[in-house]
């Protein structure tokens, strides 16, 4: 007798549970005990009342495995309306990806590396910086790690681009909304805990995995919870005190914005940045699971041949990558705004 015969029993549903009992699959506990000739409670125990144990006692409760199935029934249900819609939304992301890849492996070395000096030197005004930039570049050459080097880079540029582009008004509107802000903060919270891995479950069924913006849509969503979630702090940190002197001379609310509360939060904004460009970085290594180029396919390449060198290497490289563009962010910011300091 299964655990929970007598409950259903005493509640006068077993017509109820014996109409469907005969049509349902065997759980794997009910296989286990055909095949042991026993029954899986004879122990004594009383198993914890999920769907399948009490599926045992009652055959029109649905197995756990009926549940996983309707899950994936419903999305493969909404699939081709979803890929509809999404497809034309997102065909200029696999443009830019394409783009920047494009650029980023085609012009040559020796015009490309100075200029990436050079757009650090003009971003941070810092000799320490824009040496230390140059030093690791040339290392990538000196490895022949170049090439793979710079992919990554431009898929990182377009990436942590978009979700800046993206995060930082939703960030002010859940500022000024509270509202917003309690319809945001779950999203957020799925977006910030679900496992990376996930993040590409849906969307392999939903494009290629030959098409840019599989891993393009996996990066942002995975990277653009904290600059989100420090806009919207950063604004609401601004003293309350600075707000009223900017009513009392008569601002609008798009002046406050942009000349009081923005510049005061820009140090929260920007740490904000340096936490999506760091996952986007982390990103990339589970990207290239589904056919992002770069550093990721060689940390890959070192799991499955149990390449130890190559593995390592390929992720040292992408914490110099981590590391220059940490540098660079906050220089850029110390430049900005001198009354932040950096470490």
């Amino acid at each position: 007798m299964a655990s929970y015969d007598k409950m259903f029993d005493s509640l006068g549903l077993r017509d109820w549970c014996d109409a469907s009992l005969s049509d349902s699959p065997m759980s794997m506990s009910q296989l286990l005990t055909q095949t042991n000739g026993g029954d899986a409670g004879s122990d004594g125990s009383l198993p914890f009342p999920s769907l399948d144990a009490l599926h045992e006692a009652c055959g029109a409760i649905p197995q756990t495995r009926d549940m996983t199935a309707s899950v994936e029934q419903g999305f493969l249900a909404i699939k081709d309306s979803l890929k509809f819609v999404l497809d034309p939304l997102t065909q200029p992301l696999s443009w830019l990806l394409e783009g920047a890849l494009f650029t980023f492996t085609t012009i040559p070395w020796w015009i490309l590396i100075p200029l990436l000096v050079l757009a650090t030197w003009a971003a941070t005004r810092k000799l320490g910086v824009t040496i230390f930039v140059a030093v690791v570049f040339l290392f990538f050459g000196l490895i022949d790690h170049l090439d793979v080097a710079l992919q990554t880079l431009s898929i990182i540029f377009v990436c942590t681009g978009l979700s800046v582009l993206f995060g930082v008004p939703v960030g002010i509107m859940m500022s000024r909304s509270d509202r917003m802000q309690k319809i945001m903060l779950p999203i957020l919270d799925m977006l910030q805990t679900l496992p990376s891995f996930v993040y590409l479950i849906p969307l392999i069924f939903l494009f290629s995995v030959t098409e840019p913006k599989l891993y393009g849509i996996a990066i942002i969503l995975y990277a653009i919870v904290p600059v989100i979630r420090l806009t919207d702090l950063g604004i609401r940190l601004v003293d309350k005190d600075v707000v009223e002197a900017a009513d009392a001379f008569g601002m609008t609310d798009r002046q406050k914005l942009y000349g009081v509360q923005l510049p005061l939060a820009l140090p929260n904004i920007m740490a904000g940045v340096n936490q999506t460009i760091m996952m986007s970085l982390a990103m990339v290594v589970i990207a290239s699971l589904v056919s992002a180029p770069g550093l990721g396919v060689l940390v890959l390449r070192g799991i499955r041949n149990l390449e130890l060198g190559v593995g390592l290497v390929a992720g040292f490289g992408i914490v110099l990558l981590a590391v220059v563009l940490d540098r660079c962010s906050k220089a850029a910011l110390q430049r900005i705004n001198p009354a932040h300091k950096t470490d």
